[in-house]
């Protein structure tokens, strides 16, 4: 191994001075610049003692230096970009006997690109069962490790899930936020064999760009708090929302005039993500039912409303059986209130 923990390196691109804080793999390295931590491929740095000698003369030449020549020193100025929240993975490899690079584990960071400071619960569950949690905080622009995990295990349908709250409260704020990303093992593959192309060390997924405001906050909601009772925001001005459906057609040539253009997680992606709104949207306008015309296919994308809808409070049955209009291709759900 070129390089160890506590060597002072360049990174060439830049040739900025940083020092190797962990080894991720043979071939990578986590580097810290002024605070800021990114892995970065050995071939990518070197020593800084090349750039050191080349910068200054062995025996400089004495000048006399007069006060008047003396120039002010500009400080760099550094931009931070608030783009979101994110959760980052970072590929550990070795290379096998072939030479083909292997992947073992993936590192993972929460990574905190906003203004904001968090404190956050963080679960990791296989089909459902928990299988780590985490309680604890992370400050404006912080990279924070979570943990590893093999990469054999997304086989088993990880779901990465979180609530987030603000660490200084603010009225004007929600009380929570959830998020959650579920990976599979084949979709994690194909970014992998994207970061290689592009000599990249990382891929990530944002969980929300921007802490949400409360919608409505005109009920006390204190003595429920009391009791433990996790309160969110609903909204209060009804009138204001689109309005329900009593059916949705998640068949994608009906969300996306571009089907062809997707691939096939971003297919689902869009699917989910017009189911979950237009069943928050039922709930919001207090519908009794909602029919979701998913279709037979694979079983895909049925299977993971099915996951949705086991964990929905607001839902109280739901039935996917035979139907004259839409065979076993919809999903009826029920809700209660």
């Amino acid at each position: 191994m070129k390089f160890q923990v506590g060597d002072k390196v360049v990174i060439l691109h830049s040739n900025e001075e940083g020092e190797v804080v962990d080894i991720i793999n043979p071939k990578m390295v986590m580097v810290d610049v002024r605070g800021v931590k990114f892995p970065a491929y050995t071939d990518q740095l070197d020593f800084p003692y090349f750039k050191q000698f080349s910068q200054k003369k062995l025996f400089p030449e004495k000048q006399k230096t007069y006060i008047d020549n003396i120039a002010h020193e500009k400080k760099k100025v550094l931009t931070k970009v608030a783009d979101g929240v994110w959760l980052t993975f970072i590929p550990v490899m070795h290379a096998d006997e072939f030479g083909d690079d292997v992947v073992d584990d993936l590192k993972i960071h929460l990574i905190n690109r906003t203004h904001a400071e968090f404190k956050f619960t963080y679960k990791l569950s296989y089909s459902g069962d928990t299988d780590f949690e985490l309680v604890n905080q992370v400050r404006s622009f912080e990279d924070f490790y979570l943990h590893d995990i093999p990469f054999e295990n997304l086989n088993d349908s990880p779901t990465f899930s979180f609530e987030f709250s603000l660490l200084v409260p603010d009225k004007n704020k929600a009380d929570y936020y959830e998020s959650s990303l579920k990976l599979k093992a084949k979709q994690v593959f194909t970014r992998i064999e994207q970061l290689k192309e592009k000599g990249e060390a990382t891929f990530s997924y944002k969980l929300f760009e921007e802490y949400p405001h409360k919608e409505y906050n005109s009920v006390d909601v204190s003595p429920l708090l009391k009791k433990g009772y996790k309160v969110y925001d609903a909204g209060s001005a009804r009138e204001h929302l689109e309005p329900a459906k009593h059916e949705i057609d998640l068949h994608i040539e009906e969300l996306t005039p571009y089907p062809d253009k997707l691939d096939n997680f971003e297919k689902l992606t869009l699917q989910l993500q017009t189911f979950e709104k237009y069943m928050e949207l039922s709930i919001a306008h207090r519908r009794p039912s909602l029919i979701v015309i998913h279709g037979v296919g694979t079983g895909k994308l049925r299977d993971e409303i099915h996951d949705i809808l086991r964990v929905k409070r607001e839902v109280s049955s739901f039935i996917n059986r035979y139907h004259p209009a839409y065979g076993y291709g919809a999903t009826e759900v029920y809700f209660k209130y």
